[in-house]
């Protein structure tokens, strides 16, 4: 890496499940691509998003911040404007971020007239970032191109349709491709669209953060992804043996499943329908969600490529991770706003090309980094100092092959799951009895314990050594009494720790304003 040069591409992808990389030893997922990006720098085993869904998730991505403190709950709870983020930060030590995707930002409506555009929508730019396109722009570039290509659908409602082919055995509905081709899909259009930036920006630093739709739904993926992977072959999702079972475990999760999985007969084209789904179409659905990730995994090999053919490779930090996982059918659901691990578990990939980092180079840390993490950790290498706002911490030290003495020993993890105009039915407030405010639940996760906190509902602990699905709720047995009470304390010790505090370790005095935490370094 020459000393002069810094380059830094964020990418993101959409709800993937952490297990899903061939890195990780996952059963069938081939990730060839990020597997060698991973060998060449740090895979952080034990990686979770603080909050869900996406645009909650991508603003403690992008400001550092827990949910409790940044407060952007649901799609489209306005982010407050005082909050930075890495963009501005970023722009601060001399670059111009640049997005090629989405952030899903609701702006904040205080600083806007009523009559704004931006107050219309919760998919607007994380300010800060010049934006190279934004999803809805992109997605009507592309749909524009498809229709240039000869393509035959009337717009966004069906583009996505699945091609009217035969079946072959063993096959479920799911295995139809798109109508479009591999190379003319959405994911490699981005990556298209990516590469043309790269090209046109090679010779200055530049900080790029690329966003994958991909393996959001809907689920559909084009040939030949439709077929790499056997139904057969794909783990079933771990759930009780009835839905009745399942809801059984708390009234939150009762709530999302008669919403959502409907027993009112089977439905190939609602993902959601998992009740009555058969089997083989389940398991075609995981196939199929499994492809998506492949796809994507070929597009970041692309983007990597460019790299090494122009000699940026040895310049640039790469990140690779998401927003959120996405639960896939365990507990008969899809999709990510549930307490469960795969709502939180996702990947994350550093690669940094300093010789400092050459002692972390293929290494999986075990220990818990946090989606918060990111923003101090692509700070730190551009050497800017990261905001005292920022609730997480730079992984540098781990990428470089260290340890950091009193890492953090649990995740955190919060669900904001008030009623949201977009989420087609789920209305907790009326279901369950409660006040919007009421609405809320706090996770903390060790090595063994996990303890879920509701607002007002009852809790939750699972014993994820004897029990890693969490099918098994012990917060009510008196055997676990005191396990309920160690991890409660816990959970309010982080809470105060990590409470809002950009002012709280400042004293004026004689001599101007001290920083106490510099003191306490």
């Amino acid at each position: 890496m020459t000393a002069q040069s810094r380059k830094v591409l964020f990418i993101s992808a959409d709800q993937w499940r952490a297990e899903c990389l061939s890195a990780v030893n996952h059963p069938v997922v081939k990730t060839p691509h990020l597997d060698a990006l991973a060998k060449d720098g740090t895979l952080f085993k034990q990686h979770r998003t603080v909050c869900a869904p996406c645009g909650p998730a991508r603003t403690s991505l992008h400001t550092g911040l827990y949910l409790m403190n940044h407060r952007s709950g649901r799609n489209g709870t306005p982010l407050d404007s005082r909050h930075t983020n890495i963009a501005k930060e970023a722009r601060k030590a001399g670059y111009d971020p640049t997005l090629y995707g989405y952030t899903d930002t609701s702006a904040d409506p205080r600083d806007r007239h009523p009559n704004d555009p931006a107050l219309k929508t919760y998919e607007g730019p994380m300010p800060g970032y010049r934006v190279g396109i934004i999803f809805q722009d992109f997605e009507a570039e592309w749909m524009s191109d498809l229709h240039r290509k000869g393509y035959d659908f009337t717009g966004r409602r069906d583009v996505y349709k699945p091609r009217d082919i035969a079946l072959p055995a063993g096959r479920g509905h799911r295995y139809r491709p798109t109508l479009f081709k591999a190379e003319d899909s959405d994911t490699n259009f981005m990556a298209d669209l990516a590469i043309d930036w790269l090209k046109a920006n090679r010779e200055k630093d530049w900080f790029l953060h690329c966003v994958f739709l991909r393996p959001h739904p809907p689920v559909i993926t084009p040939e030949p992804y439709n077929g790499l992977y056997d139904p057969a072959e794909v783990p079933f999702p771990a759930r009780a043996a009835t839905p009745e079972q399942e809801g059984a475990q708390h009234p939150h999760l009762k709530h999302w499943i008669e919403t959502f999985a409907k027993p009112s007969g089977y439905d190939e084209h609602n993902p959601n329908n998992l009740v009555t789904m058969p089997d083989l179409e389940l398991r075609q659905m995981r196939a199929c969600y499994y492809g998506m990730i492949s796809e994507v995994d070929d597009a970041v090999g692309r983007l990597i490529a460019h790299l090494k053919a122009t000699g940026e490779y040895d310049n640039t930090l790469i990140v690779f991770t998401c927003d959120h996982g996405e639960m896939g059918g365990d507990h008969y659901t899809w999709g990510k706003e549930l307490y469960f691990e795969p709502s939180f578990h996702i990947p994350l990939i550093i690669r940094d090309p300093r010789e400092e980092a050459d002692a972390g180079r293929g290494r999986q840390v075990d220990a818990f980094s946090e989606s918060i993490d990111i923003m101090p950790t692509i700070l730190s290498w551009l050497g800017a100092e990261p905001p005292a706002q920022c609730d997480g911490a730079s992984l540098l030290p781990f990428v470089e092959g260290q340890t950091p003495q009193g890492w953090r020993e649990e995740a955190h993890m919060e669900l904001d799951f008030r009623t949201s105009p977009n989420l087609g039915g789920f209305d907790a407030e009326t279901a369950l009895g409660l006040k919007p405010d009421d609405c809320q639940l706090a996770i903390i996760r060790g090595k063994r314990w996990k303890y879920v906190h509701f607002a007002t509902l009852p809790p939750l602990l699972f014993d994820l050594e004897n029990d890693p699905t969490e099918m098994n709720n012990l917060a009510q047995d008196p055997n676990h009494a005191s396990v309920v009470l160690d991890y409660a304390q816990r959970m309010l010790s982080w809470r105060m720790r990590y409470a809002e505090r950009t002012l709280t370790n400042l004293h004026l005095w004689r001599d101007g304003v001290i920083d106490r935490r510099a003191v306490g370094r």
